[in-house]
């Protein structure tokens, strides 16, 4: 079965073509609603078997990132949101879908009566545009299966992965729902990095990186160095970085040296595809 995507946009959503490119690569069908049609009638979604919230900056980010989107997702979908989920349908939200998804309080990391996570700013307080290398550090998301690491950009003010309080990092962590971290070069053990940069050393004095993982091998200070999150059934998935820009190995800087035949990202979009097969 060729399954169906529905990309959903909001005004400041910039990556749903890319989005939808990556997916139809990997054999999918793919349409772009702009979430006002999905308000309209929230029974539209039933006709797809992915729903995908793509990147960008939805209502330009105004209040936070994610946070109006978000909470559109969470006063006037979310019965069709939990009626997705509970028919054994997919869910990804990369990059700012990732805030959204996590904003909305209503699928990541899981049911709640109100939000237990958020991604707040980056610990360098800027905006990070770099590639980073990330591992994968449970088998429980669908999304990730059979990947051990990728190499993949990432564009954001707001990526710093922090929940609520210890115990819920606790228990997302026993759960292996902290399913993405990032990681250093594969070549060099994280735990032997030496910080690059005087930035670096400015925001570790501070105990607010991660110190197996220093920036900017993790660009946002995100506890535990979590760049995705997945939910209890796995099948549900939030990550900062960008999977849909890295599907041709010409969209890596180094394409000519490194002589890859295809992108990382495009094993996430084909994962997805294979579920349905």
């Amino acid at each position: 079965m060729q399954p169906r995507v529905l990309i959903l946009r909001a005004p400041g959503t910039n990556c749903d073509r890319e989005t939808a490119f990556a997916f139809e690569t990997a054999g999918a069908r793919a349409d772009t609603v702009h979430v006002s049609r999905l308000l309209e009638n929230p029974r539209l979604a039933e006709e797809y078997q992915i729903l995908c919230i793509p990147g960008g900056f939805s209502y330009g980010d105004d209040i936070c990132a994610g946070r109006i989107f978000g909470n559109q997702m969470r006063h006037h979908l979310r019965d069709a949101l939990l009626s997705f989920k509970d028919a054994g349908k997919l869910i990804l939200g990369v990059c700012n879908g990732f805030q959204v998804l996590v904003k909305s309080g209503v699928l990541l990391p899981d049911r709640a009566d109100e939000p237990i996570a958020t991604l707040a700013f980056n610990e360098s307080g800027k905006f990070e545009d770099r590639w980073v290398h990330l591992r994968v550090a449970s088998p429980k998301c669908v999304f990730l299966a059979g990947i051990e690491r990728m190499y993949l950009p990432v564009a954001h003010a707001e990526g710093k992965f922090v929940v609520r309080d210890a115990a819920t990092l606790a228990r997302l962590e026993g759960a292996g729902q902290l399913v993405l971290r990032y990681a250093g070069e594969p070549e060099v053990p994280s735990s032997r990095f030496q910080v690059p940069s005087t930035e670096a050393t400015w925001n570790l004095e501070r105990g607010t990186l991660n110190s197996e993982v220093p920036y900017p091998h993790c660009p946002n200070g995100a506890q535990l160095c979590v760049a995705g999150i997945t939910d209890e059934t796995g099948r549900v998935f939030g990550l900062m970085p960008h999977p849909e820009r890295h599907i041709d190995p010409t969209q890596h800087p180094r394409w000519t040296r490194e002589r890859k035949e295809r992108g990382d990202g495009l094993a996430v979009f084909e994962n997805a595809v294979r579920f349905f097969a």
